[in-house]
C-alpha cells in the first residue's frame, strides 16, 4: 500500500497492479496494515481522524474521530481489531474495538521515543506512562484490555520499552543524560540493571537478538555491549575505532567505474539507454589491505543530538550476526559475528548509510545510501546493484517483503520494488 496526498493505492506484489483505491478525508500521514492484512488504517493527525480501509468488502468504511481531543500517533493492536489512539499532549491512549464498537481508555501516557510495546505473541501490552513527576509501566491483557500489573520504573526521564521476543522480559532504557538499563519481569518484578559509566551521554539504541539470548545496548562512546539472559552481565563489548588493523576482518570498499562505451555506438543525439549510460556510474566492491583507515567525522560538541555514537544496531533472523553503524563513520556498516563475538566484514561505502535491514529469512543485509544503487551483503560476498529508474531516484529507506524474495525501495516522492531471483539448490 501507499498514498499519494489523500489517495491510498493497494496494489500486488507480485505484478505491481492496482487492486484497490481508497479516498480518505484529508492529507494521509500515516498508513499501516493490520497483522493480518485485512485492514489498513490511515490516519490524518492534522484532523484528529483515522479511516480504517477493508480488502475484502471495499464498501465498508471505518472513521474514527477523536475530535477535540486530537491526534498524534495511532497503531493496530496485534490481533488488527483494535486501534490505539494517542491524543495530543499524550493525555490518554484511546483504544477502538472494530468488532464490538467498544472504547478504552488508558490514562497518562509517557511522551518517550518508544512508549508502547507488545508481545511478539500479542498477548500483553506494556505502556511508559508519567504521573507525579514519576516513571510507570502498566503491562495490559490484549484481549480484554484489563490492567495486569502496575509498577514505578526506576527511571529518571524513562526513553524507551522494547520486550525481548520470547515475551518474558522488558527493557526499559533511561534518557541518553544517564546510562541505565533495566530489565522487568512480565509480573514486574526488577531482574536486573546495567549501567557502563556515569557522568557522560550514554544509550543511543537497543535491540534483543531473536532467540532472546542477548541484548544488544549501542552507546554514545562508539561501542555496543552485550548483555546475556542469564545473568543480565555484559559478555563483550564492540568497539568501533577509524582504523581496521585485524587481518582477519574483510573490509568491503565501494568504487566507482565510470562505463566504458565503444565509440563506434555514439551517435548524436544519443539513444535515451545510451545517455543515461553515459551520466550513470556503476560501482562495484574491492577488498581492502588491512590495515584500512574508515572516514572519521568529529562530532560538533556545542549542538543537540550530535551525531556521534551507534545510531543503528540490528541482529540477523538467524541470530548468526548482528549489524551496526556508528555515527562518527557514517559510510560504513560493521557486522559482527555473534558466535565468534568479533568483527567479521565492514561494508565501506562511497557516501553516509541511510538505512539497513536483514533479510528476515535468511543472513542477507541491504543497505541504501542516498543514492539509486542498492547494496547486498550476505556471507557469500556483496554486490552493488544500480536501480534502473529514470530521473533522480535516491533511496533513502528500504523494506523487505516477508518472503525475502522482494524489497520496496523508498525516495522521496517515489517507491520502486526490486525482485530477487531464488538461488536453485
Amino acid at each position: 500500500a501507499s498514498c499519494v496526498q489523500y489517495r491510498l493505492v493497494v496494489r500486488d506484489v507480485s505484478t505491481l497492479q492496482i487492486l484497490q483505491l481508497y479516498t480518505c478525508l484529508d492529507q494521509i500521514q500515516y498508513i499501516e496494515w493490520s497483522s493480518d492484512s485485512l485492514f489498513i488504517l490511515c490516519a490524518m493527525y492534522k484532523r484528529g481522524i483515522v479511516q480504517v480501509w477493508s480488502l475484502e468488502q471495499p464498501d465498508w468504511h471505518c472513521k474514527i474521530d477523536e475530535g477535540s481531543a486530537g491526534l498524534v500517533a495511532s497503531c493496530w493492536s496485534p490481533d488488527g481489531r483494535h486501534i490505539l489512539n494517542t491524543t495530543e499532549f499524550h493525555l490518554r491512549i484511546t483504544v477502538w474495538s472494530l468488532c464490538t464498537k467498544s472504547v478504552s481508555y488508558i490514562k497518562y501516557p509517557k511522551a518517550c521515543q518508544q512508549g508502547i510495546a507488545f508481545t511478539k505473541d500479542g498477548r500483553y501490552m506494556a505502556v511508559a506512562e508519567r504521573r507525579d513527576c514519576k516513571d510507570f509501566i502498566s503491562i495490559f491483557v490484549c484481549s480484554d484490555w484489563q490492567l495486569l500489573r502496575h509498577f514505578d520504573a526506576e527511571t529518571q526521564d524513562l526513553f524507551g520499552i522494547e520486550w525481548a521476543p520470547n515475551g518474558c522480559v522488558l527493557a526499559v532504557w533511561d534518557t541518553c543524560l544517564e546510562y541505565k538499563i533495566l530489565l522487568y519481569s512480565l509480573d514486574g518484578r526488577l531482574l536486573s540493571t546495567y549501567r557502563a559509566y556515569e557522568w557522560s551521554l550514554g544509550i543511543k539504541s537497543i535491540a534483543w537478538s531473536p532467540s532472546s539470548q542477548f541484548l544488544a545496548i549501542g552507546s554514545y562512546d562508539e561501542k555496543v555491549r552485550i548483555l546475556n539472559h542469564v545473568t543480565w552481565k555484559k559478555i563483550t563489548e564492540f568497539e568501533h575505532p577509524a582504523t581496521i588493523a585485524n587481518t582477519k576482518t574483510i573490509v568491503y570498499k565501494e568504487v566507482e567505474k565510470s562505463p566504458s562505451v565503444e565509440t563506434e555506438r555514439l551517435s548524436f543525439p544519443p539513444t535515451r539507454a545510451l545517455a543515461s549510460s553515459l551520466f550513470s556510474t556503476q560501482s562495484k566492491y574491492d577488498i581492502s589491505q588491512v590495515p584500512v583507515s574508515l572516514q572519521y567525522i568529529k562530532p560538533v560538541a556545542d549542538r543537540a543530538n550530535p551525531k556521534m555514537g551507534i545510531g543503528m544496531l540490528a541482529f540477523s533472523p538467524d541470530n548468526c550476526f548482528l549489524a551496526t553503524k556508528n555515527d562518527n563513520i557514517p559510510n560504513a556498516v560493521w557486522i559482527w559475528d555473534v558466535q565468534k563475538l568479533k568483527l567479521f566484514v565492514v561494508l565501506e561505502q562511497l557516501c553516509a548509510i541511510q538505512s539497513f535491514q536483514w533479510d528476515p529469512r535468511q543472513p542477507r543485509l541491504a543497505v541504501c545510501t542516498g543514492n539509486s544503487k542498492v547494496y547486498l551483503w550476505s556471507p557469500a560476498g556483496c554486490v552493488s546493484v544500480q536501480v534502473p529508474m529514470e530521473g533522480d531516484f535516491q533511496i533513502v529507506s528500504l523494506s523487505w517483503h516477508s518472503s525475502g524474495d522482494s524489497m520496496a525501495l523508498l525516495s522521496k516522492d517515489n517507491f520502486c520494488v526490486c525482485y530477487l531471483e531464488r538461488e536453485e539448490v
